[in-house]
């Protein structure tokens, strides 16, 4: 057995160091984008595929960076970072049980995002996408132990640089295209010990490392980006195998240093129909033909910038000459050491010798308009490649003579193009909301209580069971944020409001609706103050929530009997199949106690409106 578990781990570590290979000129590239964004701008790839620097030819030469990549990939992810990341499940029919599993779907996901950070999260995927061209989101269900030793279960979900993705085939167009899978990281080796309860040998683990020197700083550079060797860590690496004829689950092997981990079935229920799968979800900045990994921008952009830092510096030395002057010496006439050193000075006294001619300046002529048509053609050409263009460049005259909606049309052109970008992180973060469903459904067995912000900041507690959640037709809540400004939003509602569109049959605008157009205006939730109808119906799921778990609550005086008969009798009817008896007689009693006060109320304020009147006559 030992011996197996031995020529596994070599089969294993074999099978990643030749993925490691094949794929060694793209992390060239992905190398040679994040020196690029950074400011690095003399880094090549030589005919080995190596990262090198290219050196000056002449010592007067002119090597300034002007970087313009890096303002347009934060501009691009300034315009991403607008994606509106929350989802909504529809129901899978309009049957009151489907629509509430939907909307508790749709509120786990929201808890599951907040819990994670998943802001965070999505900003840091498309920072990774936009580098390198491709990022990856892991979704899997952590068991942790809580303080009293209770294990709280919960999905996990992280962010993994497409440094540590290696698919078996680089040419597949998809996940679902490979048939293996491996997940490579470097931990020290501490960590692995108290993670898998194993101790492995450490190993030189290369490491991504952003270092700054001295000619770098002299010349502006930003940080150079490099390998950088660990000799404290160990790589863990998890090989993913898909579901065969052979292994009906799946396989995951976790090998690090020349011990196996973990070998099993894949642990998680997380494709569709109920079939085991990768826990990766993949997000790209541009798709390839035939490519596993996504393309940056940053690719087509780094020849028009090295063409850009070429005229700069060529424009900058001819200037140079223009005000220092290139001197002709007639030879022997003069101290040339000392004319070098210090120039032609205003008012210095050059002494020549007798019979010789005196120095003088060359004539350097102008800088050719050349260079500045130049300079300004690669402009336009990293506002077209890039897919950002500033409006703001419009002179003021013209400006003025385009009309509102004109401008919106530009505006709406000009994210049309960032659109594919757009399409692939929307498909991932719904992907990833399938998998948070899929693992609370495999997972979440018994009932269990999970605590979510509400809409108007209050916590909203809620029972589900894995089980129940049937529905995974995800669906993003807005598909034109991106076009939406705030002054477009505003427009809009103050159009709504012109046209009456928000008012009912009577002309009046709801509480929710005035809290929600003043939210929208910008002047904040201030009008949060729920109304009175709105905590009674609050306060009647709280109970609904209390009886489903054998808690009895007693009616009172305060309570609307009319919304309460009616939320109960809602929770009562879509709840039948998963309700116990126990809970069922709960909610009946409670309803037919409302039902007795609510008629004695009734009498009693008829009581007494007829002794008010025989008083009064």
């Amino acid at each position: 057995m030992q011996r197996k578990k031995e020529d596994l781990a070599r089969e294993v570590r074999a099978d990643f160091d030749a993925r490691r290979e094949a794929r060694k000129r793209i992390e060239a590239q992905w190398l040679l984008n994040v020196n690029f964004m950074l400011g690095n701008q003399y880094s090549v790839l030589d005919s080995r595929g190596e990262l090198t620097e290219t050196d000056k030819r002449y010592f007067w030469q002119e090597r300034e960076v002007y970087n313009h990549i890096a303002p347009l990939i934060e501009t691009r992810l300034a315009k991403f970072a607008r994606v509106n990341c929350a989802v909504t499940v529809r129901p899978s029919s309009n049957d009151d049980a489907d629509v509430n599993t939907a909307r508790l779907s749709t509120k786990i996901i929201e808890a599951t995002q907040q819990d994670n950070g998943f802001v965070k999260l999505f900003g840091d995927a498309n920072y990774w996408a936009e580098l390198t061209g491709t990022a990856f989101y892991k979704v899997i269900w952590d068991e942790s132990e809580r303080a009293d030793g209770s294990i709280a279960g919960g999905v996990r979900i992280a962010v993994c640089p497409p440094y540590e993705i290696y698919p078996d085939s680089l040419s597949a167009q998809d996940m679902d295209a490979c048939r293996s899978i491996i997940h490579a990281k470097a931990y020290p080796v501490a960590v692995i010990r108290d993670l898998w309860g194993t101790e492995v040998e450490a190993e030189d683990v290369s490491v991504l490392n952003s270092d700054v020197d001295g000619e770098s700083l002299k010349h502006g550079y930003g940080a150079r980006v490099s390998k950088e060797i660990k000799s404290d860590h160990a790589i863990v690496i998890e090989r993913y195998e898909l579901p065969d004829s052979v292994r009906k689950n799946g396989r995951l092997v976790i090998v690090a240093g020349n011990k196996v981990l973990y070998d099993g079935e894949l642990p998680y229920v997380n494709a569709a129909d109920g079939k085991r799968g990768y826990p990766f979800v993949r997000q790209v900045a541009l798709e390839q033909p035939a490519s596993f990994y996504g393309r940056s921008i940053i690719e087509r952009l780094i020849p028009v910038q090295r063409a850009y830092n070429a005229v700069k510096n060529r424009k900058h030395e001819f200037m140079n000459r223009l005000s220092a002057g290139v001197l002709a010496v007639e030879e022997g006439s003069v101290d040339t050491e000392q004319l070098e050193e210090e120039g032609l000075a205003p008012g210095k006294v050059v002494i020549y010798r007798q019979g010789s001619n005196p120095p003088v300046v060359m004539s350097a002529g102008t800088v050719p308009g050349e260079f500045r048509d130049e300079e300004d053609r690669l402009l336009s050409e990293f506002q077209s490649i890039s897919g950002i263009s500033n409006l703001l460049n419009v002179s003021g005259a013209t400006l003025s003579a385009i009309s509102g909606y004109a401008l919106s049309l530009l505006l709406e052109q000009d994210y049309s193009r960032l659109s594919v970008t757009t399409e692939s992180i929307r498909a991932a973060v719904k992907e990833v909301c399938r998998k948070i469903l899929r693992l609370y459904k495999q997972f979440v067995d018994s009932e269990r209580l999970i605590r979510i912000s509400g809409d108007n900041g209050e916590v909203e507690v809620v029972a589900f069971r894995g089980s129940g959640l049937t529905s995974e037709d995800i669906v993003m809540e807005s598909n034109s944020e991106m076009v939406e400004t705030p002054a477009t939003r505003k427009n809009m509602v103050l159009e709504l409001l012109k046209y009456g569109l928000l008012s009912d049959e009577n002309g009046k605008i709801s509480n929710r609706n005035r809290a929600k157009i003043v939210e929208m205006l910008g002047f904040g939730n201030w009008e949060a103050a729920k109304s009175r109808e709105e905590m009674h119906v609050r306060k009647a799921e709280i109970e609904n929530l209390d009886m489903s778990e054998g808690k009895k609550c007693e009616v009172e005086a305060v309570d609307d009997h009319e919304l309460h008969v009616e939320e109960h009798t809602s929770c009562l009817v879509s709840g039948r199949d998963t309700l116990s008896e126990k809970s069922k007689k709960l909610i009946n009693e409670h309803i037919r106690r409302h039902k007795v006060i609510a008629r004695l109320a009734l009498a009693a304020d008829a009581q007494s409106a007829s002794l008010n009147s025989e008083e009064k006559e």
